[in-house]
């Protein structure tokens, strides 16, 4: 039997068709903090800056948000992240994890309008600290934390 390497770091990703959040987490703390916002076009992000820091960070395992609709179902954008997904995962070959990330980017906004934004999303996007929360999210699930 295969002996799985223990996850200790993790990257989440907060899938979009023109921006993708990124956040670094601890399994050992349950926590997340956003990193970066990457450009993407039409849902492709430039890879060697998703090489770029995974190489920085090395991390264990990677999670996905899975943004389905409100009664779970998949939606046109979940097919997309899935397949991100399995992209990150034939790229890199380390193991990838998605998680229902619904609500997410409006926790996110709420986070910001309670830290005094009123605007300015595309300035100031979310999508980091989306991708910190749905990795936090991830993190409960699966860690005991």
């Amino acid at each position: 039997m295969a002996e799985t390497k223990p996850l200790r770091l993790l990257l989440g990703f907060d899938y979009g068709t023109k921006q993708i959040g990124v956040a670094v987490g601890q399994a050992v703390t349950g926590q997340a903090r956003e990193l970066r916002v990457l450009k993407a076009q039409n849902g492709v992000p430039d890879w060697q800056q998703v090489e770029a820091l995974i190489r920085e960070w090395q991390p264990d395992a990677m999670v996905v948000g899975l943004p389905l609709n409100m009664d779970g179902t998949p939606s046109d954008m979940s097919v997309r992240a899935e397949k991100f997904a399995r992209r990150l995962n034939g790229r890199f070959n380390l193991p990838v994890f998605t998680h229902d990330e619904r609500l997410t980017t409006f926790e996110a906004k709420g986070q910001r309008l309670a830290q005094g934004q009123r605007d300015g999303y595309r300035e100031r996007p979310v999508d980091a600290l989306a991708a910190a929360l749905l990795l936090e999210g991830w993190l409960a699930e699966h860690t005991g934390n």
